[in-house]
């Protein structure tokens, strides 16, 4: 399913001003660049992806990068309780004024790269899911550093550039390396886009929404991701070429060995590493040991 939305009051028509949300104004806060911060605005994009995690009024979610609250609001309405974590000591003040005597709502200014979210919660709420606006420059890394946590969400509705969403969610013949790193942990699917129009300040790039929905158990055993990433990571080191040299250049071996790893793992050796499902990559690094 896609969508867009082009707010009347925000449209980024040639010589029209883009007008700040009166949130910024009261939280007296000027958008950090370094922190990749474009606050989500538009009211009916909430909706849309509160209405995509599928809550039933008891779930605990945690809002990576709460930002203005706009987003945090709709959840609270939807959602059994909201954990908000943001790293901006400014707009942690400013999100504790605006939902002080919410009692669902809980604010944690933290580096979410510094916090397994369940270790904020309670044993009773290690069931939980994620939402967020991630910054365009570390989502990719905020995704990973979830689903490998050692209680990770059970499910996960986030929005990020578009072109990364989708190489999230590509499917074989399309799979990059973000694809095969996110797909063992969880299904992905993107949902919908949303313009630069929805954000202020509006950022020069489209966004997607994308669900995931955590596998039970990772597709690669914990025990074997070292060197399972680390064959894929070497399969797509030179993405253009064919499996039988771009595997060859990537694991520094001859073009022979390359071949024979390659019949040992039943792959096409003239395939490129996009071809390649996740299930393909693990057997192939389990013929590297052999």
């Amino acid at each position: 399913m896609t969508s867009s939305y082009s707010p009347p009051e925000r449209k980024r028509r040639r010589g029209t001003r883009v007008f700040q949300p009166p949130e910024l104004s009261a939280a007296g806060i000027t958008p950090d660049k370094s922190l990749g911060q474009h606050f989500l605005t538009d009211r009916r994009v909430t909706d849309q992806i509160v209405a995509a995690a599928l809550l039933r009024g008891t779930e605990t979610v945690v809002e990576v990068g709460a930002g203005l609250g706009v987003l945090t609001e709709a959840l609270a309405a939807a959602a059994g309780r909201v954990l908000a974590i943001e790293i901006d000591a400014d707009l942690c003040a400013y999100l504790r004024r605006r939902f002080e005597g919410v009692a669902n709502v809980r604010v944690e200014q933290r580096d979410i790269f510094a916090v397994d979210p369940a270790a904020l919660l309670g044993p009773a709420e290690s069931d939980y899911g994620v939402v967020g606006n991630l910054p365009y420059n570390a989502g990719t890394a905020i995704i990973r550093h979830l689903l490998e946590a050692a209680h990770p969400p059970r499910w996960l509705v986030v929005m990020l550039q578009r072109e990364v969403a989708e190489a999230i969610a590509a499917p074989p013949g399309d799979l990059s390396l973000v694809g095969v790193a996110v797909q063992v942990y969880a299904e992905a699917r993107c949902l919908f886009h949303v313009p630069p129009a929805a954000f202020y300040p509006p950022p020069k790039v489209r966004s997607t929404v994308l669900r995931l929905d955590v596998r039970p158990r990772p597709l690669v055993p914990a025990e074997e991701c070292e060197r399972f990433f680390g064959v894929v990571r070497a399969g797509f080191s030179a993405p253009r070429k064919q499996l039988r040299n771009s595997l060859a250049l990537g694991l520094k071996v001859a073009s022979a060995e390359a071949l024979a790893l390659l019949a040992r793992a039943g792959i096409d050796p003239t395939l490129r590493p996009a071809a390649l499902a996740v299930e393909d990559w693990l057997r192939l690094s389990r013929a590297v040991v052999s």
